[in-house]
């Protein structure tokens, strides 16, 4: 189950990403996600490992657990 999906949408959105410029910064660090697969992620559709997790909450500069616990949303 993924439960995270909602807040990494809310994080790239505040920190005025697209998808495709998500998938883009990731490769830079050798995680290999597509844009469809950022899709699928943010709508709980797919399951997100922990390196992908890591790779998106440093390039959104929020901490992993704010991923788990909904911080993102009041910020």
């Amino acid at each position: 189950m993924n439960v995270t999906g909602r807040n990494i949408r809310l994080a790239r959105e505040r920190a005025k990403l697209t998808q495709k410029e998500l998938s883009i910064k990731l490769e830079t660090m050798a995680v290999y996600v597509c844009r469809g697969s950022i899709s699928r992620i943010e709508s709980g559709a797919r399951i997100v490992t922990d390196i992908e997790l890591q790779a998106i909450a440093e390039i959104l500069n929020v901490p992993v657990q704010a991923l788990f616990e909904g911080m993102c949303e009041s910020e």
